[in-house]
C-alpha cells in the first residue's frame, strides 16, 4: 500500500485540477509514447502471478524470477499444487518470499476451485484472491484482457498525483478515483504506465529532476520558480 510522504501537497481547486490533467497527458503521451507492460507475460495466468509478485520490488526482478517458475508450475493447476517450500525457492530473491508464495499457491487453488482453472476477467473476481486488490486486478484486466475498469495506482502513481496536485489523499483507493475524474475514460489505462516511467525517469522519490523536467512549467510541485497558474 502506497503512503503519503511529508512531502508538502499543493492544495489545487477542482477546476485547476480539471485543467492541469489533460496538460500533463498530452506531454507524458508525447514524452514516453505507446504504454507497454515492463513485466514479461504470454497469458492471464503469467501476468497475474507477475504482478502480485511485483509488490515491492522491481519488475526487473521479477522478470528473472519468473521464467523457471512458469516452467516449473505452467498452469494455474500445477501451482494449486505446488509445494510451499519448493514455490519458495523461486520467490525468495523478491523479498516477502513466503507470504508472496503462500498467496500465489492460494491463488491459484482458488483459481482452480472457483473459476474453472481460468483467471477471472472481471473486477470482483480477481479481487477476491489472495494478494490481489485493485491496483493489480486493473493492471491483469488491461493488460490480459483489454478491459478498463479503472487506473493502477502503484507508489509512482500515488507520489506523482499528489506531486502534480491531482490529489490529496492518503489512500490508493482515493487516488485513483480523484484521477479517474479528471480522466478521460478512454486514457485510464495510460495513466499508470506514464506516470511509473516519468516517477522512474525524473520524478524520483528521492530527487526529483525539475529542472530538467519538461511539466516543471506547469507542475505545482516544482523547485524551480516558474509561475505554473499562468500557463492555465
Amino acid at each position: 500500500m502506497a503512503r503519503a510522504s511529508d512531502e508538502p501537497v499543493p492544495q489545487l481547486t477542482p477546476e485547476e485540477r480539471a485543467k492541469l490533467a489533460p496538460i500533463y497527458a498530452a506531454r507524458l503521451e508525447e514524452h514516453y509514447g505507446d504504454p507497454h507492460a515492463a513485466l514479461h507475460f504470454h497469458d492471464p495466468y503469467q501476468l497475474l502471478i507477475a504482478v502480485i509478485l511485483s509488490a515491492q520490488t522491481t519488475d526487473v526482478g521479477v522478470n528473472k524470477a519468473t521464467p523457471a517458475l512458469f516452467e516449473r508450475y505452467p498452469t494455474p493447476a500445477a501451482l494449486a499444487e505446488g509445494d510451499q517450500l519448493d514455490v519458495e525457492e523461486f520467490t525468495k530473491p523478491l523479498g516477502f518470499y513466503h507470504q508472496k508464495a503462500k498467496n500465489i499457491i492460494r491463488t491459484c487453488q482458488i483459481i482452480v476451485a472457483e473459476f474453472g482453472g481460468e483467471v477471472p476477467d472481471t473486477m470482483e473476481g480477481l479481487t477476491s484472491l489472495p494478494g490481489v486488490a485493485r491496483k493489480t486486478a486493473n493492471i491483469v484486466l488491461g493488460e490480459a484482457f483489454g478491459k478498463v475498469e479503472g487506473i493502477a495506482v502503484d507508489t509512482h502513481v500515488f507520489r506523482l498525483a499528489r506531486r502534480f496536485g491531482l490529489t490529496t489523499e492518503h489512500d490508493q483507493d482515493k487516488v485513483e478515483r480523484d484521477l479517474m475524474a479528471i480522466s478521460p475514460a478512454e486514457h485510464w489505462h495510460r495513466v499508470n504506465y506514464d506516470l511509473i516511467n516519468h516517477g522512474r525517469a525524473i520524478c524520483t522519490a528521492k530527487r526529483p529532476a525539475c529542472g530538467a523536467c519538461f511539466l516543471n512549467d506547469v507542475c505545482p510541485s516544482a523547485v524551480v520558480p516558474t509561475g505554473w497558474r499562468q500557463q492555465l
